[in-house]
């Protein structure tokens, strides 16, 4: 049995990072679920998530070798997911990525096991969120910012978190989502 893809994506100081970052940390060992990767054309020490910084002459050769599964552009910047999340689906394994909403929307949803998971915050915590990381310039930070009302997920599968109070509130929302999932020969504990 494949695999799900619990599809993560939201505007940006929604604390996505950080939700699924704590998430993990709070899954029982042995739980069936492998957090994917982003290939992007940032570098790695920029800030933020813990992906696989890459230029842009090798995303275009990997593009063009057919070595991700998805890839979009955004914030002027590639990002991928590579093609090992199949391979991970097919092992029976719960896949969760961070996506993009405009990404989402193009692929019409991504697959009928695709479990869209949207996480967001409140205007002004986003605000205060981008502000506080200091990644990019208050430009960017309001380009940002108009983008974060820009995309309405309108799929009746998507669950919403809203991340405005605990960390730990949000991940263990999480964490309950993905143990109503189905586990091929394997089950969560309630977070």
């Amino acid at each position: 049995m494949e695999g799900s893809l619990v599809y993560v994506m939201g505007p940006s100081g929604a604390g996505k990072d950080s939700v699924l970052g704590r998430a993990r940390a709070l899954l029982p060992p042995g739980a069936p679920v492998v957090f994917a990767h982003r290939y992007i054309t940032r570098p790695a020490d920029a800030g933020g998530e813990n992906h696989v910084a890459v230029t842009r002459e090798e995303f275009a050769t990997r593009r063009a070798y057919g070595l991700f599964a998805y890839h979009w552009n955004a914030h002027g910047n590639d990002y991928a997911l590579g093609r090992e999340i199949h391979d991970w689906r097919a092992s029976g394994m719960t896949v969760v990525v961070s996506g993009s909403r405009d990404h989402f929307l193009r692929t019409g949803g991504l697959d009928s096991q695709a479990h869209p998971v949207l996480i967001t915050a409140p205007a002004e915590r986003l605000k205060q969120r981008l502000a506080g990381r200091g990644r990019e310039s208050s430009i960017e930070a309001a380009e940002r910012l108009q983008r974060a009302d820009a995309y309405e997920i309108d799929d009746p599968r998507l669950v919403t978190i809203v991340n405005d109070g605990t960390l730990d509130e949000a991940a263990s929302a999480f964490v309950r989502l993905l143990s109503r999932l189905e586990w091929p020969g394997a089950a969560l504990r309630r977070a």
